[in-house]
């Protein structure tokens, strides 16, 4: 039977999986919804996990998850507790609890057999990811944007590494066209200029050549 979700859990569930996929490690992959027998009488899904690529030798099937993410909208937290146990006995190994009403990051507990609330100030850090996942940004979508960007580029991702190249060749173009014109690159200028994008960087380039003084 399926199970959609309506928002925010959906919209949630939607800002998570950009999130988790853009930090991956090499070696893991990132499933939604996806269907794990936990027990004898159990089989769902959690909304997001990460697992090993390939097949492990032991089961001759793929990785269970290491990693799991629960978004926790309108479902009584008592509910998805009862299915979190399940996950945790099973062998996953972290699971995590967004909670988006409450705007908290919660981590199951198998010590506690509790959920944690997770300090909003502070990162998720695990193997399964390149760069630790700073908790707000579970939460926050431009914080989001920023992490991402910052996994890419710790992967060397060849998008990034392009734009990042052609960044730095329009600031050299923009300065070697100020010495010309005998335009003064002072420390706020220049600081400005790390604060521009490829294409701010570009249309700051056009009004240098145009105005032939810093606009």
């Amino acid at each position: 039977i399926a199970q959609p979700a309506k928002e925010p859990h959906a919209d949630q569930h939607y800002e998570l999986d950009f999130l988790t996929r853009g930090g991956l490690a090499p070696g893991y992959v990132g499933s939604t919804d996806l269907l794990t027998r936990f027990d004898q009488s159990s089989d769902f899904a959690t909304d997001t996990c990460i697992r090993r690529e390939g097949i492990d030798p032991e089961t001759g099937a793929r990785y269970l998850e290491e990693l799991a993410f629960e978004i926790i909208g309108t479902q009584s937290l008592a509910s998805i507790t009862a299915r979190v146990r399940r996950i945790a006995a099973r062998g996953v190994r972290r699971i995590i609890g967004i909670l988006v009403e409450r705007s908290e990051v919660r981590e199951w507990s198998r010590e506690r057999d509790d959920w944690v609330t997770l300090d909003p100030d502070g990162v998720l850090e695990d193997p399964t990811f390149v760069t630790p996942i700073p908790i707000r940004a579970l939460l926050d979508r431009a914080a989001a944007n920023q992490v991402v960007v910052q996994a890419l580029y710790a992967k060397r991702d060849p998008a990034i590494m392009a734009a990042q190249g052609r960044e730095q060749m329009a600031r050299t173009a923009i300065a070697a066209i100020c010495e010309v014109l005998e335009i003064p690159l002072d420390q706020e200028r220049r600081a400005f200029l790390q604060c521009l994008d490829a294409a701010g960087l570009d249309h700051l380039l056009d009004e240098l050549r145009v105005q032939r003084r810093w606009p």
